[in-house]
């Protein structure tokens, strides 16, 4: 692109940044929105130019560059050419105004600094006023979600029918704030974050009009840094150079950027993956003394993880012009080598350790825990192979660990305890804790039965469950819950039933009980309230249940071991077969097979 008059005279005067000077004039040198252009060609070829477009986009992406080149394209006039026209290549009458933003029939208003709906009446009092000297009079509003309901509303009307010599032309970062009414209004181009490897291009292009020399791997940094903003690139790009002395060096944008040298993140995570925590924490500490910020180090170990996990099921990954040969060729040895549930283990870890590190006040000290609970969980089994061990080996060992996470299967020795756990449910937390779901065996404590009970005129009731398998039994549930929650039991027989109540039970619960027995069993019933403390209610009679199940299942021995095997494991719930019940079933619940106990290997 070659530089405008404006550059020239600014080139004399003072330094103009690198977004302003390679601002892009015409549409061939946009960058990464093909799609858009392409759209914008076949509409001005076929004359189906729209009333108003709305671009949409993140920071940096060229939507004011943009809103720019199709006001020019709409004003275009030359000797030869008096229509809109995309093709821009050679420059109009009114070209060189509109680039430099000071063309009277086109109107450039930031939404942020006028919001108001006064503002808006200001303008569309002149929209009726033929342009001056141009085609159209053309409306450039930026940031237009920062106007107010009262401007967006005063808007409609003119938007939807213009005059023909009118065209509005509508950015915003935020869309989801614009009205629908004015969105319908609107012909819409969604402006794409552009790729890293068209950044890079476009960087080292800007290099050699710049007589700058670049690294291959600092603009593949810079690149990544950008986050798809083309801007955000150039102004790395510019501060990189007035960083260096001549020559832009991939260890000058780290040490601007406090980044981690991508050579020394990929063997930060080879020795988390085996497990080397003492060679991890040294390799961290490396990094941190040459600059790289501790968050910093465990994106890029995220980011890592990342493009292994995608190296192992895209195959044009490694094409990637944003990589570096290292990242193309370790990564794909360790997307070979890693199981997916190693690598999703770590990303999980990794993102809530990312959280830690940023809002602790020893960030140091906080990446370092995280990096020690990751060379630990490296060294852990996958859940399945840690029950298939368990499992085998009924409770007395758990399967030893491969180097690649896997874990060799121990044989079941003749006489395994038929009382081993009957199925187990764990789920990774992040930070490598580990939660179990458990089936307790036949012989744990069974809680108080709630048979189902027929309501009949001669039924008996002589407890607080039978009361409560009425309520089930007539499908009241918000009176079981009730019931549970705030009676307690004094003396109940036939006829008559004596209760104290909880502190907090509602006023009325007492005339509801006595209402329900007399329609659920047919006779009346006398209800009082005694001043006894009574016995617990049957939620404290359920819990203090579930707590006799959890110190048992605590003390079996094939928990015992799970326990210990994952360190932060915890036993969250205990399911309970009935007597006699299908324990197969029990085991296709929760997702796992029966144990074959004629299997002896």
């Amino acid at each position: 692109m070659n530089e405008t008059a404006t550059d020239k005279k600014a080139g004399k005067a003072g330094y103009r940044v690198l977004a302003r000077k390679y601002r892009p004039s015409d549409f061939t040198a946009l960058v990464g929105q093909e799609p858009m252009v392409r759209t914008l060609t076949n509409a001005f070829e076929s004359g189906r130019i729209a009333q108003a477009w709305m671009l949409t986009g993140v920071r940096g992406v060229g939507k004011t560059t943009t809103a720019r080149i199709l006001a020019r394209a709409l004003n275009y006039k030359t000797d030869d050419i008096d229509q809109p026209s995309v093709d821009l290549s050679a420059p109009g009458e009114h070209c060189q105004a509109i680039l430099e933003g000071r063309h009277v029939d086109v109107i450039e208003m930031d939404a942020a600094s006028h919001t108001g709906v006064d503002n808006m009446r200001d303008i569309l009092e002149r929209v009726h006023y033929a342009p001056v000297s141009a085609r159209y009079k053309v409306y450039i509003i930026d940031e237009v979600h920062m106007l107010s309901g009262g401007a967006f509303n005063a808007m409609l009307k003119t938007l939807e029918e213009p005059p023909p010599h009118v065209k509005f032309i509508f950015a915003t970062t935020e869309i989801r704030k614009v009205p629908i009414t004015i969105l319908s209004r609107c012909q819409r181009f969604d402006l794409r974050r552009i790729d890293a490897s068209l950044i890079k291009q476009d960087l080292a292009r800007i290099g050699g009009l710049e007589g700058v020399e670049t690294e291959d791997d600092a603009l593949a940094m810079i690149a990544r840094a950008a986050e798809g903003s083309m801007r955000d690139a150039q102004s790395i790009f510019d501060q990189a150079i007035a960083h260096s002395s001549g020559k832009v060096t991939a260890q000058t944008v780290r040490d601007m950027l406090g980044l981690a040298d991508r050579a020394q993140i990929i063997d930060l995570f080879e020795h988390i993956m085996k497990g080397d925590t003492a060679a991890a924490l040294a390799q961290f500490r490396t990094l941190y003394d040459a600059g790289a910020e501790p968050a910093a180090v465990l994106t890029s170990l995220a980011e890592f993880c990342h493009l292994v996990t995608r190296l192992r099921f895209v195959s044009g990954a490694a094409d990637d012009a944003a990589l570096s040969e290292d990242e193309r060729t370790r990564g794909a040895e360790f997307s070979a080598k890693l199981s997916v549930r190693v690598l999703s283990r770590a990303w999980q870890m990794l993102l809530k350790g990312i959280t830690e590190v940023q809002g602790s006040t020893q960030p140091v000290s906080a990446a370092e825990m995280v990096l020690i609970r990751l060379a630990h969980a490296a060294d852990l089994p996958t859940l399945d192979e840690a029950l298939a061990g368990i499992g085998r080996s009924g409770g007395q060992g758990a399967a030893q660990p491969s180097p690649n996470g896997s874990a060799a299967r121990a044989s079941e020795p003749a006489g395994a305890s038929a009382s081993a756990v009957a199925s187990s449910r764990m789920a990774s937390q992040p930070g490598g804790a580990q939660t179990m779901r458990l089936v307790e065996p036949h012989h744990a404590p069974q809680p108080a039965p709630e048979a189902r009970v027929e309501a009949a005129p001669l039924v008996e009731i002589n407890s607080l469950a039978d009361i409560a398998a009425l309520a089930d039994a007539n499908r009241d549930m918000q009176f079981k819950i009730l019931l549970k929650r705030y009676v307690r039991p004094v003396r109940i027989q036939t006829g008559k039933v004596e209760v104290s109540l909880t502190e907090d039970a509602p006023k009325l619960l007492l005339n509801d009980l006595s209402a329900r027995l007399k329609e659920w069993t047919g006779r009346n019933w006398i209800v009082s309230l005694s001043r006894e403390e009574g016995g617990q209610t049957l939620s404290e009679v359920e819990e203090q249940q579930r707590e006799d199940v959890l110190s048992d299942a605590r003390s079996d021995p094939a928990v015992a071991a799970i326990l210990s095997k994952f360190p932060g494991a915890r036993i969250i719930d205990v399911r309970i077969p009935d007597a006699g019940g299908d324990m197969d079933a029990e085991l296709e619940d929760t997702g796992l097979e029966a144990p074959d106990e004629d299997d002896d290997n």
